[in-house]
């Protein structure tokens, strides 16, 4: 039998890419589109989720802006439909015609929730619009802390002795929309970058799926800044 799903939304704001003063909650299987510009290794992370039964959500599509992004390799040894999308001219944002193929795309495969798992791209009003509070990020910091670029290194050379991932909705700013889920990665005193930013991903892997989850499960709101969970 198939699911139903269960929306419930209160005073929703004019802008609908944000997320203030909306209550929403949302039951059943999640329809995953992925967007991603490198290795893929965030989405792997819920490939593996997804297989061993601990995620209920599919991945619809793939979409990278990068022609040979090891993402779309990935997607292809999993039999998920991928494909490259083009977003020239704009080298840091995703707008205009690409924006619109995308969501097209998006939309013609069923998808219900966007993730950006390492899309090195600004996303833009219509894609938020298109998805309303369903469009999640992945960052590598404890956000509100160092966003933007390579936070981990951000971290480091602050001295911070806790650095860690943040997964959170996406809203029309930079890593400023509410947070879902954020684990805490120790600072070493011999920590270097590299060895910072791997443990970090170890705990992206764990943090994704664990942010999906509750998206799935319908148990949270959004609150102003704010997602209530249980």
């Amino acid at each position: 039998m198939r699911r139903r799903r269960y929306y419930t939304i209160i005073r929703r704001t004019l802008a609908p890419c944000r997320a203030d003063y909306a209550i929403i909650r949302v039951m059943g299987k999640l329809h995953l589109g992925v967007l991603g510009s490198g290795a893929g290794s965030n989405m792997q992370s819920i490939v593996d989720a997804i297989a061993e039964g601990s995620l209920d959500a599919d991945i619809r599509i793939v979409l990278a802006d990068v022609p040979d992004a090891k993402i779309l390799e990935r997607a292809k040894r999993h039999g998920i439909p991928c494909q490259y999308l083009n977003c020239a001219p704009w080298k840091t944002k995703l707008e205009g015609p690409a924006e619109d193929r995308c969501i097209e795309i998006l939309k013609e495969a069923g998808v219900d929730t966007v993730v950006l798992a390492g899309f090195m791209r600004i996303v833009k009003p219509k894609l938020l619009a298109a998805f309303p509070n369903r469009v999640l990020n992945i960052h590598p910091a404890l956000l509100p802390a160092f966003p933007g670029v390579h936070s981990w290194k951000q971290a480091l050379d602050y001295g911070c002795k806790v650095a860690g991932v943040t997964v959170h909705f996406v809203d029309a700013g930079t890593d400023s929309g509410p947070i879902i889920v954020q684990k805490a990665v120790p600072v070493l005193e011999d920590d270097t970058p590299e060895t910072l930013h791997a443990r970090i991903q170890v705990q992206e892997h764990i943090a994704f799926p664990e942010a999906l989850n509750i998206i799935a499960s319908g148990k949270y709101s959004i609150e102003g800044r704010r997602v209530r969970i249980g």
